[in-house]
C-alpha cells in the first residue's frame, strides 16, 4: 500500500448503538435512568463507610475504591454515550478518542485487580481470622489498593500508547460507542500484528491473574466452611461467593470475549452488545450486590435516615 495514496485522519467517528432515532430517544431514557443510579449507589457507599466508624475495615475500605473506580469509569464512558443518543452522531478527535480510552481502560484495569484483593480480604478472613488484622493492618490496605489504581494506569498507558503510535485512514468510523481498541485499531494504515500481540498478552494478564486469584480465594473459603460443617455459613459463603463471581462473570467475561476471543464469525455488533454489559450494567450492579444482603450496611443506613429524620427510631 502506497503512503502517498492515503489520507491520515485526526478524527474519528463513532457508529453508535442504533441508527434508528426512536431506538435511540428509548436507550437514552434507560441509560441516563442507568447512570443516575449507579453515581447515586456508589456515591452512596462511599459516603456511608465515610460515615460510619462500624464500617472503617478492610472490606469496606476495598468497597469504597471500587465504587470510586466505577464513577469514574461510567463518567468517561456514558455522558458521551448519551450525547450520542440524543444528537444521533459522534464525532471524536484524536486527542479525545485517545484520553477516553486511556481512562477507561485505565479504571478498568484496576478494578479487575482489585476485585481479586477483595476476593483476598474475604479469604484472609473467614480462612485465617487469626492473622487477618495483623495482615490486613491499614497500610497494607493503602499498599493493595495503590497497586490496584497504578498498576490500572501503567497498563492502559502502554497499551493506548502503542495502539496510538499508528497512522489511521479516512474514513474512521469506529463501529462502537465509546474508543475501545480492538475497534480503533482495525481501522490503522499499517501493520498491527505486533500492536495486536502485545494488546494480547496484555489483557490475558489483567484478565486471567485476577480470575485465578477469585476463584482460588472462593474455593479455599467454601472448603473451609465444608470442614466446619456449619450449615448457617456454608449457605451465606455460597450466597457471598456467588453473587460475587456474578460480577466477576459479567465483568471479565465480556472483556474476555472483546480482548481475546477472535471476530472471525460472529457479528459486527456483537462486541457492542456485550460491552453495554460491562460498561453500563456492571457498575450498577456492584453497588446492589456487594451490599444487598449485608446487615451492617443496612444497619449504617438506617442510622443514617434516622439522622435525616427519613425513619423513627426503633
Amino acid at each position: 500500500m502506497g503512503g502517498d495514496n492515503l489520507t491520515f485522519t485526526n478524527e474519528f467517528v463513532l457508529v453508535g448503538l442504533s441508527s434508528d432515532h426512536e431506538t435511540q430517544i428509548f436507550l437514552f431514557v434507560v441509560i441516563l435512568l442507568v447512570y443516575s443510579f449507579t453515581l447515586v449507589g456508589n456515591l452512596g457507599i462511599i459516603v456511608l463507610v465515610q460515615t460510619d466508624s462500624h464500617l472503617h475495615t478492610p472490606m469496606y475500605f476495598f468497597l469504597t475504591h471500587l465504587s470510586s473506580l466505577e464513577i469514574c469509569y461510567v463518567n468517561c464512558t456514558i455522558p458521551q454515550m448519551l450525547a450520542h443518543l440524543l444528537m444521533g452522531h459522534a464525532e471524536l478527535s484524536l486527542i479525545r478518542c485517545a484520553l477516553q480510552m486511556y481512562v477507561a481502560l485505565a479504571m478498568a484495569t484496576a478494578e479487575a485487580f482489585l476485585l481479586s484483593v477483595m476476593a483476598y480480604d474475604r479469604f484472609l478472613a473467614i480462612c485465617r481470622p487469626l492473622i487477618y488484622a495483623t495482615v490486613m493492618r491499614r497500610w497494607h490496605q493503602l499498599q493493595l489498593a495503590s497497586t490496584c489504581w497504578v498498576g490500572g494506569f501503567c497498563v492502559a498507558v502502554v497499551c493506548v500508547s502503542i495502539t496510538f503510535s499508528h497512522h489511521f485512514c479516512n474514513p474512521c468510523c469506529v463501529n462502537h460507542f465509546i474508543c475501545e481498541i480492538p475497534m480503533v485499531l482495525k481501522l490503522a494504515c499499517d501493520d498491527t500484528h505486533t500492536t495486536e500481540f502485545i494488546i494480547f498478552v496484555f489483557a490475558a494478564m489483567v484478565i486471567f491473574i485476577p480470575i485465578s486469584v477469585i476463584l482460588i480465594s472462593y474455593v479455599l473459603i467454601l472448603l473451609s466452611m465444608f470442614q466446619m460443617r456449619s450449615a448457617t455459613g456454608l449457605r451465606k459463603a455460597f450466597s457471598t461467593c456467588g453473587s460475587h463471581l456474578a460480577v466477576v462473570i459479567m465483568f471479565l467475561g465480556g472483556t474476555t470475549f472483546t480482548y481475546l476471543i477472535p471476530e472471525s464469525g460472529r457479528s459486527p455488533d456483537t462486541d457492542k452488545q456485550i460491552a453495554v454489559f460491562y460498561v453500563v450494567v456492571t457498575p450498577l450492579l456492584n453497588p446492589i450486590i456487594y451490599t444487598l444482603r449485608n446487615k451492617d450496611v443496612h444497619e449504617a443506613m438506617a442510622k443514617a435516615l434516622q439522622r435525616l429524620g427519613f425513619a423513627k427510631k426503633s
